[in-house]
């Protein structure tokens, strides 16, 4: 029998170096004890007031939190800052998945922090309805607007929330005011037709679209047309211009077919170039052309007044949906009504019905 001599090569296994033992645990501690430490209510709103974004990221995320032992702190933050707020132009921007809203944005808030503004981007992005995780990527796609000082971006999870807002972009909202932030940019999911709840929470709305998809049928669809104080065909550069025209010719004559606004307002169509920044301020006169018309008329200040009551139900509806599925007895007899339904042993109306009963029977005691 022949013996073979064992070969070193490229793909011989080698004894491995062992890593590094941790040498500061007394720096990891400090950061881990740290991390533990919730400011107050109070130290929040001072920092929110001051211009601290640390502060306002950490109350934003408060106030999205469902951890109902979190409720009462961030109501304190909101009722604090309430009195600073207000004294911003909100502004709602839509469109459909790939129009450029993100790209649009940071050249919109680059050119509105060059013109000596402060601007907050409130962008939502879509939850799975499998995994209910969200990307949250449009602090990686607004690079260049997250870098600046003068604004600041948030992105939240729409969650189960219809409409093409997060849970609390409303008090997001109030947040950013208080922190002096002049215009509030609230980036929606881009859902079609279902843009109402940004609607009634914005003074301005934006409708993005873009030429040569196929999307110039769609748009004059009434709904979200009907919503918009401006349509802006995006994408206009190089061989695309002139279909962006095009594009902007048939918008034009879709919303003459539209009846007149409350405001008064004939809603304008224009085109630009996120890329090439071409036709970006142009936009911004048209949004100032619209508050300075309608605070003259007393419009402004009609539709804030309706978005403080559209505010107060949307809490009732929220506290009232909170308070039903928190209730002990309702949570197992839910999970009994479930498993009757899916039997076929009871409708789901009727249980539905006996479940409600049982919840405002409750509440009458």
């Amino acid at each position: 029998m022949s013996s073979f001599k064992k070969q070193s090569g490229s793909l011989t296994e080698k004894a491995g170096i062992s890593s590094p033992e941790i040498t500061n645990v007394l720096a990891i501690n400090q950061i881990k004890n740290k991390r533990r430490q919730q400011p107050s209510s109070s130290e929040l709103i001072s920092g929110i007031l001051s211009g601290n974004r640390t502060a306002l990221s950490r109350a934003i995320t408060l106030i999205e939190s469902t951890n109902p032992e979190h409720a009462t702190k961030a109501n304190e933050i909101i009722n604090g800052c309430l009195p600073h707020a207000n004294k911003s132009v909100r502004i709602g921007i839509t469109g459909v998945p790939g129009v450029g809203k993100s790209t649009f944005i940071e050249a919109f808030g680059t050119y509105l922090t060059q013109t000596g503004k402060k601007a907050a981007v409130l962008a939502v992005d879509p939850s799975s309805s499998i995994s209910h995780g969200s990307i949250l990527g449009d602090k990686t796609r607004m690079e260049e607007l997250v870098k600046d000082e003068n604004a600041f971006i948030r992105p939240s999870a729409s969650g189960e929330n219809l409409g093409g807002v997060a849970r609390k972009t409303r008090e997001s909202i109030i947040l950013c005011e208080a922190a002096g932030f002049d215009t509030i940019i609230i980036e929606t999911v881009g859902v079609g037709q279902s843009e109402t709840a940004v609607h009634s929470m914005v003074d301005f709305f934006l409708l993005l679209k873009i030429s040569g998809a196929g999307d110039e049928l769609q748009g004059i669809k009434r709904g979200i047309m009907e919503m918009a104080d401006a349509i802006v065909i995006n994408k206009a550069d190089g061989d695309n211009i002139k279909k962006a025209n095009q594009a902007k010719l048939e918008f034009n004559r879709a919303l003459h077919l539209f009846p007149p606004k409350r405001s008064n307002w004939q809603p304008k169509v224009t085109t630009c170039s996120a890329i090439t920044k071409d036709g970006i301020s142009d936009i911004w006169n048209t949004i100032s052309d619209y508050f300075e018309m309608t605070k003259e008329s007393g419009f402004f200040e009609e539709k804030r007044n309706e978005q403080n009551l559209s505010w107060m139900m949307e809490t009732i509806n929220e506290q009232l949906k909170q308070n039903f599925y928190s209730q002990p007895e309702i949570i197992s007899l839910l999970e009994q009504n479930k498993k009757a339904v899916q039997n076929n042993e009871i409708s789901p109306f009727a249980a539905a019905s006996d479940l409600l009963k049982i919840y405002f029977n409750k509440g009458t005691k």
